[in-house]
């Protein structure tokens, strides 16, 4: 079970890197090991939350204001919507969660599947709103808390649609949010004993890892071939949790 664990936080921590989506594969082997859903989804965000933080780290020269609206607001208000998120998920009975992880991968998938040429759309057509903005960001900030998977490119969609910013600009400010909105969820997890650490720490190590080497076959690999294994996986995933949660 160790080297299941270990191997879903190489794959976890490698899919993000290369496009996202890294909660496709540690959520699954977390629910296999045994975990209940709602612990199984704090435990994997505490996991793959070092490898957040250092690809925010490694972003930190692009960070810049978006739509009149600074960095650090930014971080405020998606630090206090992660918190939200998280005790909303510790308040969810796992039943209930179990019937919503199918819908919430689905819009992961989507914003996967969509995300890019959304943004890139948004970025040609919309017109900057800073309260619009925070406000987003905010609900997203509670995503990211609460569930998390596929907030990379919602994230990027907003930034274009409210602060008409292309997509390649706003990497360091997405990385930042997503790592902050988890940092939000990781304390209020390890403080309310929602994460298994048996669990966490194997699959931690293998994000680490699996970082790393999603870096070096990024730039290697073709953007097509690493897209369509992604959606690939998360397709599969959101099918069986559908199977799972209402068979």
């Amino acid at each position: 079970m160790l080297l299941l664990l270990f191997a879903a936080g190489l794959a976890g921590g490698a899919m993000n890197a290369l496009a996202g989506g890294g909660t496709f594969a540690t959520i699954p082997a977390l629910i296999a090991a045994g975990l209940p859903s709602p612990m199984a989804n704090a435990t994997s965000i505490v996991a793959l939350q070092p490898g957040a933080m250092a690809s925010a780290w490694g972003f930190r020269d692009g960070l810049a204001p978006l739509g009149g609206v600074g960095v650090r607001t930014l971080g405020l208000v998606t630090f206090a919507g992660g918190a939200v998120g998280a005790l909303m998920l510790v308040a969810t009975p796992t039943r209930a969660f179990d019937l919503v992880v199918p819908w919430l991968l689905l819009i992961a998938t989507l914003a996967l599947a969509l995300g890019p040429a959304a943004a890139t759309f948004l970025a040609r057509h919309a017109a900057p709103g800073r309260g619009a903005l925070i406000a987003i960001q905010a609900l997203l900030g509670v995503y990211g808390g609460y569930f998390g998977g596929g907030i990379g490119m919602m994230l990027t969609a907003a930034y274009g649609l409210l602060a008409g910013a292309a997509p390649h600009r706003v990497m360091g400010q997405r990385t930042l949010m997503l790592a902050i909105a988890n940092a939000a969820a990781t304390i209020l997890f390890v403080a309310l004993a929602m994460v298994r650490w048996d669990a966490a720490i194997p699959m931690l190590g293998g994000a680490i890892v699996g970082g790393w080497l999603g870096a070096r076959i990024g730039r290697v690999a073709p953007p097509g071939l690493i897209r369509a294994v992604t959606l690939a996986i998360a397709l599969v995933t959101t099918i069986a949790f559908f199977a799972r949660a209402y068979r």
